[in-house]
């Protein structure tokens, strides 16, 4: 039986858990988690032995290697410095994207990683959709000849938006992420995994235009609760929680999922802020034009500005084009007509659901995981290894470097530079 150790016990790393836990009989050895409440209640779902929970990460090293593997799901700033030493520890790896912030941090996780002769994976759910697996099908098969270039838009939504970073975690650039790095490594990495090349320059564009105290309604407050602009505001957080008790994102709230229990964590929580008055700093639209080394060329939309989440594009190739929807798990191949008259019958495909997350794509990543993990192998022949997932990285930290300098990136003029700083 595998022994797993779970980091962080949030939403991401308990769905890891829960696969592992309940699906393939996996012990969950230890937990590590500072909070409170999602402490307790993982240990409780898991059984876990007073012994082997901890508030500190310090605390567990000093227990030295006690399992097999570990799923961790810190926050990003911690992902280099307790990945380094898990490695060295013994352990494989589950790591949550991203990998780090920092590009030097990826590719150091990496190097160590690949000295040392440990698995990791990066939970780089799409590439196991059957959404996008289909599309790689598609492609592959060169029905539609060679890409040349791609449309695709990854659709926030803006309660999303407003609940994970203007209220939540992944607000501020300098605390966790870029935007585009948190939300869009997932993208970078299945736009280079679709087209089957690196990226050679990107240029990007990007701002906070909404989400600040300019826009705030007027007698509006600080908080939600007693805000008299509430009642026509749909950021009021009652509005927001309420209605969907018991799914995400009202469970990242409160463990409590009663409507006294949510509306007593609205009165101090930071999901009870104003949308218009917090700290946030990350940018809520951004436009990036990436050129790629096989010369498909590839605008990328990510904007907090839709009314649902999803991810929608359009693939154009030389002899027709592939049009898609997540949200509708809804893919159209469309050949090409001889003139505008002529009708052409669209092959509509509905890829297979699977259940879980992501579109399946939890369920499809921790099977790979599990059988990585279970095979004699020491190869890690993992869709989503970490040596295939460093470059979706360095692709959204190049288009962030490209938003605030203003200037185009090439790519391997910044992988040269960061190889060296690396070594140094």
């Amino acid at each position: 039986m595998l022994k797993l150790i779970l980091i962080g016990a949030g939403q991401r790393g308990t769905i890891y858990a829960d696969y592992a836990y309940y699906n393939r009989k996996a012990e969950i050895k230890a937990i590590v988690e500072p909070n409170l409440e999602r402490r307790s209640i993982a240990q409780n779902k898991y059984e876990v032995s007073p012994e082997f929970v901890f508030d500190n990460f310090q605390l567990f090293l000093d227990k030295g290697k006690i399992g097999d593997a570990v799923i961790l799901s810190s926050m990003d700033k911690n992902h280099y410095e307790q990945a380094m030493s898990l490695l060295d520890l013994g352990y494989d790896l589950l790591l949550e994207k991203p990998i780090s912030p920092e590009p030097q941090e990826c590719i150091k996780i990496r190097d160590k990683a690949n000295a040392l002769g440990r698995k990791v994976i990066v939970c780089h759910v799409l590439r196991y959709t059957s959404f996008f697996s289909t599309i790689k099908e598609i492609i592959d098969s060169n029905q539609l000849g060679k890409i040349v270039s791609i449309q695709h838009n990854e659709n926030i939504g803006n309660f999303h938006m407003a609940h994970s970073f203007v209220r939540g975690n992944w607000r501020k650039s300098s605390e966790t992420s870029p935007l585009v790095m948190q939300k869009s490594c997932h993208d970078m990495d299945i736009l280079s995994w679709l087209i089957g090349s690196e990226a050679k320059s990107i240029s990007s564009f990007g701002d906070l235009q909404y989400f600040k105290a300019s826009n705030a309604p007027a007698n509006s407050t600080n908080r939600c609760l007693h805000c008299p602009a509430a009642e026509n505001c749909r950021f009021d957080a009652r509005k927001m929680y309420l209605p969907i008790r018991g799914d995400w994102p009202a469970t990242v709230v409160s463990p409590d999922q009663s409507e006294e229990g949510l509306l007593k964590a609205l009165e101090t929580s930071p999901y009870g802020r104003c949308v218009y008055r917090c700290d946030n700093d990350v940018c809520d639209n951004q436009v990036s034009i990436i050129q790629f080394k096989n010369g498909v060329n590839v605008s990328f939309t990510l904007s907090a500005f839709t009314n649902k989440m999803s991810r929608t594009l359009k693939i154009m190739c030389e002899n027709g084009e592939i049009r898609g929807d997540d949200s509708l798990n809804r893919i159209e191949v469309i050949p090409f007509a001889s003139n505008q008259s002529d009708s052409q019958t669209a092959q509509l495909i509905t890829p297979k659901i699977v259940s879980g997350f992501h579109g399946g794509g939890d369920t499809g990543l921790m099977q790979d995981f599990f059988n990585i993990m279970e095979s004699e192998s020491n190869e890690n022949e993992s869709r989503s290894s970490i040596d295939r997932s460093v470059e979706s990285h360095i692709m959204a930290y190049a288009a962030e470097l490209s938003r605030v300098s203003r200037k185009s990136i090439d790519i391997d003029e910044l992988k040269h530079s960061l190889s060296e700083e690396t070594a140094r």
